[in-house]
């Protein structure tokens, strides 16, 4: 992600009321805004930071290099966000029961996230970047997790049978959450 001094901001604003201009938005800051309806609009290059985004409505939304800081994106379905070009960073944002099924993910990074009960079903997070989050009861389902470096990660719960997890990398203290599957006792 490109990142200059040049990103115009706009802060406080609750597009929940009045809604962003439909178009496209380049090298913009949200900062403390809160939304609800982000269809149709293209995003690139932006950076949404303490924002407010919970069941935002993404359909048709182009997200292409953005950044999400500190962001509240509990039950966003990026399913319906539009494929082509789509890259983005999660850091410190909460991701309970957001729905990336059948996203590709691979130019994409989560870092220091809770993300409860998201759905990474068909999901491709190949070369993606997990550092330091929390996928308790996620839901991995013939997902592309091939290289995925889970050792700072915890709360996971992987069939390697369901799930390509060829060159991930697990701590061994947490091996019991791929091996949930056969349930067998670890001491």
């Amino acid at each position: 992600m490109t990142r200059n001094n040049s990103l115009e901001v706009l802060s406080n604003i609750d597009f929940t009321i009045r809604q962003p201009d439909q178009g496209s938005y380049e090298q913009y800051k949200f900062v403390n805004c809160a939304f609800s309806d982000l269809s149709g609009i293209d995003f690139i290059d932006c950076i949404f930071q303490d924002c407010h985004m919970s069941n935002v409505n993404v359909k048709n939304c182009k997200i292409s290099d953005i950044a999400f800081i500190n962001c509240k994106l509990t039950g966003a379905n990026f399913f319906e966000s539009k494929e082509f070009a789509f890259a983005a960073s999660f850091e410190s944002c909460i991701l309970d029961y957001a729905i990336f099924d059948r996203k590709k993910l691979n130019k994409s990074a989560f870092n220091n996230c809770k993300i409860h009960g998201a759905d990474f079903t068909q999901a491709d997070l190949s070369k993606c970047k997990v550092h330091n989050c929390d996928f308790w009861d996620a839901v991995f389902y013939n997902t592309n997790l091939a290289g995925v470096d889970f050792s700072t990660s915890k709360n996971f719960t992987i069939d390697p049978t369901a799930n390509s997890i060829r060159k991930a990398k697990f701590l061994s203290s947490d091996l019991a959450g791929l091996l949930t599957k056969f349930d067998i006792i670890i001491k």
